[in-house]
């Protein structure tokens, strides 16, 4: 064993050189790349996000009213089976046959309004953006 090893304990690394002062022009690069990259972590990843959740979420309310849609056509025609709302023997349906169609707007508008009472609540929980 030699003097410079018992004076080292542990592994040896190789020595390299300082890095070469840099100068003022590289510096401005540096630094307009590293406010774009931020700039663009900052604006345009967040803008993806918001795309892609703003997009399942329009999709998602499409499909729910078409589904309420169908659901209240199936109410409808439900109704419309009834022999009090549809006497078969009448002509133009009897008396009773708009009653179906008033059953199904009533309940149309609850589920309306139902939905429009939980948007606010929900607005007065998160704070209303405005």
């Amino acid at each position: 064993m030699s003097d410079t090893d018992s004076q080292q304990p542990g592994p040896r690394r190789p020595w390299s050189p300082p890095p070469e002062p840099k100068g003022p022009g590289t510096q401005v690069r540096e630094l307009k790349d590293l406010v774009v990259t931020y700039a663009k972590q900052e604006t345009i990843d967040p803008l993806k996000t918001l795309g892609r959740h703003l997009g399942l979420g329009i999709s998602g309310s499409i499909l729910i009213g078409i589904g309420w849609v169908f659901a209240l056509l199936a109410i409808l025609r439900g109704l419309q089976q009834i022999d009090f709302f549809n006497d078969p023997g009448a002509p133009e349906g009897g008396t009773w046959s708009w009653m179906p169609y008033l059953i199904v707007t009533v309940v149309g508008a609850a589920v309306a309004g139902l939905y429009g009472r939980a948007l606010a609540k929900r607005l007065e929980q998160n704070g209303d953006p405005k």
